[in-house]
């Protein structure tokens, strides 16, 4: 541990905002992946002039610095495996303005998504971004990943929905990029690149987000499909229509089977494929937008189109795609989970071709996800301390990569590159794109302190 950088760090921040043992630094060593490496000091600061401050530090004594939220990422974007400090914004955690009248709220990156959502509601809004995590995982977190959830489908990521950023860069500069309106074309979008990034080319002290109208009412729909085909192109029409779902989730015949014991919702035997449906809108027109998606909705291979009638039905429903996750993770706690992204044409031969990779290396994979945004959840359920399991799994991703990009699609929609998928950049960007990203990331960060080993690779 840098002695100087310690006693110059304690000078900045509180002593209960320092950590330096081991047995307190070892909650910021591991987030949502498999992976975990302990930091040397970990620094909660609580206003942006520390955020500066201990950047500054770092970058004059080259120690690496991992920013991390509340450490739900699973691509190990957070694991400060270079060691040196990490940066964890827990403390940063208030909202600093909501202004209904310009459908902006301002929050510091510790705030959870959650506090965001419960904020915007008191004046009749919501931000869009909603993922799985939302109760727990900070917007900084949401920001640096660029995290969705189902309604991105209808109403977009957090690069639709963030405004502005004030964030520092690796050489501890504050920059404040984007507007407060929702126009704006002065300079480069520095915005949308910072989102995304996962921290490598700057911290986010501060977020200016778009917020709209709450729906005033919504319908939830459960269609079954005796195969996946059926489900695909339920999936392309649906997606054709004037009326956007504001959630069109997916779950193959494998999830089906895993969370059959789990769910109050009634399942057909014959179900190869179901889709969860949710339409918003206002009262006058909820109706035949429900029509509208039923009627898309049929096509052959069709079992049902179901419309919840109450609040229990309803529940019944979303519980039924939420128990999956918990229920994969008993099965196998260690599982690899991919987030690819297909066009939605295309769902149905990537399901297809999973199934037969599935069998040729003898891995149970299981798929569900953001139909709508052909985003899926490639589950693979593995046991990692069988050597042979694990030699099978790292040559089935590379199959599975290579499938995803042979169909138009990439290599993930909203989970990141982190560490995970590092090695596979390649495989989807050429060397002058990586070459570019590198040159952008040495004017952010010069002394390439920030999460330094993450995402991109030194091209040849």
């Amino acid at each position: 541990m840098n002695k100087h950088l310690l006693r110059s760090l304690k000078k900045i921040l509180n002593e209960d905002s320092l950590l330096t043992e081991p047995a307190e630094c070892i909650a910021y060593s591991y987030d949502n992946s498999r992976r975990q490496h302990q930091p040397d000091i970990v620094a909660l600061p609580q206003t942006e002039q520390q955020v500066i401050d201990i950047i500054v530090l770092c970058n004059q004594s080259n120690t690496p610095v991992t920013a991390r939220g509340r450490g739900t990422g699973t691509t190990g974007a957070t694991v400060p495996t270079l060691g040196g400090l990490v940066l964890s914004f827990e403390k940063m955690n208030s909202i600093i303005k909501v202004d209904p009248d310009n459908r902006v709220i301002q929050v510091q990156p510790g705030v959870t998504n959650q506090q965001v959502q419960n904020a915007a509601a008191e004046f009749g809004f919501f931000w869009a971004p909603d993922p799985t995590s939302a109760a727990f995982c900070s917007v900084g977190g949401n920001l640096a990943y660029n995290s969705a959830g189902p309604r991105a489908v209808k109403y977009g990521t957090c690069r639709e929905n963030t405004l502005g950023l004030r964030a520092v860069t690796g050489d501890g500069k504050i920059i404040r990029c984007g507007t407060y309106t929702t126009k704006g074309v002065v300079g480069y979008d520095l915005t949308r690149l910072i989102i995304g990034s996962e921290g490598t080319l700057a911290v986010i002290t501060e977020a200016t987000l778009k917020l709209l109208p709450k729906p005033e009412t919504k319908s939830t729909l459960k269609a079954t499909y005796r195969t996946m085909e059926a489900a695909a192109q339920a999936v392309s029409n649906i997606m054709s229509k004037p009326v956007t779902p504001c959630a069109l989730e997916f779950m193959d015949s494998n999830a089906l089977n895993i969370v059959r014991d789990y769910s109050q919702a009634d399942l057909p035997d014959d179900a190869g494929a179901m889709l969860m449906i949710e339409v918003d809108g206002n009262l006058d027109h909820i109706n035949n937008a429900v029509d509208a998606i039923k009627k898309a909705s049929i096509v052959n291979g069709h079992i049902e189109t179901v419309c919840a009638k109450t609040e229990a039905e309803t529940k019944a429903l979303w519980e039924t795609r939420k128990a999956l996750s918990p229920s994969l993770r008993k099965i196998a706690p260690k599982k690899i989970n991919e987030d690819i992204v297909v066009p939605v044409s295309h769902m149905a031969t990537l399901i297809n071709e999973l199934n037969k990779l599935s069998n040729e290396y003898d891995i149970p994979i299981i798929n569900f996800g953001h139909a709508g945004n052909g985003n899926i959840h490639v589950n693979l359920l593995i046991n990692p301390d069988n050597h042979q399991e694990v030699a099978n799994a790292e040559q089935c991703l590379d199959r599975i990569f290579d499938l995803v990009l042979s169909l138009n699609g990439t290599l993930s929609g909203e989970h990141g590159i982190g560490l995970e998928k590092r090695d596979f950049i390649y495989k989807e960007l050429s060397s002058t794109e990586i070459n570019l990203m590198n040159a952008i990331k040495q004017q952010f960060d010069p002394n390439n302190i920030l999460n330094a080993d993450k995402i991109l690779l030194n091209s040849n």
